[in-house]
């Protein structure tokens, strides 16, 4: 890996862990794309879809753990749901990481692009109203809908090495119901506790290239502690829109990479 190649990719970490820490997703939705396409794009590397799926769960692993502490200052973790969340989601995640050593580069992207299409979808549904009589960060949520939830993401996830938090954040808004101040923190606490998972399954098999991936968590850190001082300053409505257009960006990207390229 050359200098250049090094610090190309410590930016992307940067640039992916801003995002974790600004709209509570993992970072993968971005880093997916810019890992595959801006080396290659300004000539100072290649990555391979695998290399990138496990790169990208070390680098969701680290960027939203410091997401979380970040958020979690300002009480916007509601523990139960990312304890219920979290579990689910990490078990999904490590069958997904295991599983995908032995699944084609192809259909990896294909799952991806299907992600995002989901998350999208999820947008465009209406949020019910908050209830506003009990504290988001101490409501009491469905813990089969949570667990449901999570684990299904997490298993897609976990194929692709994301964190699955751009889909599990427009879920826990339309499905389970939760505000999204509090979606963003405690998608942060239940993705921590899935990439755990993810990588673990990702180095068991021998699928992380140790130097890139170091390269690229060590700008994810700060990235995150930016992202979420960010985020605070933020009305809700501004949150919705910017992860809004997140996604229909990397949908288009990757779409087009799955049936033109």
């Amino acid at each position: 890996m050359s200098l250049v190649f090094g610090g190309v990719l410590f930016v992307l970490g940067v640039v992916g862990g801003f995002v974790s820490g600004l709209i509570g997703v993992g970072g993968a939705i971005v880093m997916i794309p810019l890992l595959l396409y801006v080396p290659p794009l300004i000539g100072v590397g290649r990555l391979d879809v695998k290399a990138v799926a496990a790169i990208t769960m070390v680098q969701v692993f680290v960027a939203v753990v410091s997401g979380v502490i970040a958020h979690g200052r300002h009480r916007a973790v509601n523990v139960r749901l990312a304890a219920t969340g979290g579990v689910a989601m990490a078990a999904g995640s490590l069958a997904g990481a295991v599983a995908s050593r032995w699944i084609p580069d192809a259909w990896l992207l294909v799952v991806f692009a299907l992600m995002v299409s989901a998350a999208f979808v999820m947008l465009t549904l209406p949020t019910p109203p908050p209830d506003v009589t009990v504290s988001a960060e101490e409501r009491h949520y469905s813990r089969a809908l949570t667990a449901a939830v999570a684990g299904t993401v997490g298993l897609a996830a976990g194929l692709v090495g994301a964190g699955g938090a751009f889909l599990l954040v427009p879920l826990l808004l339309v499905v389970v119901g939760v505000p999204i101040r509090v979606t963003i923190g405690s998608s942060l606490a239940i993705t921590a506790l899935a990439a755990t998972a993810g990588v673990v399954g990702k180095l068991v098999t021998g699928q992380i290239p140790l130097g890139p991936a170091l390269v690229v968590a060590l700008g994810a850190v700060p990235g995150a502690q930016l992202g979420a001082l960010a985020s605070r300053r933020l009305s809700d409505g501004t949150l919705k829109r910017i992860l809004f257009i997140v996604i229909v960006l990397t949908g288009v990207r990757v779409w087009w990479h799955v049936l033109f390229e």
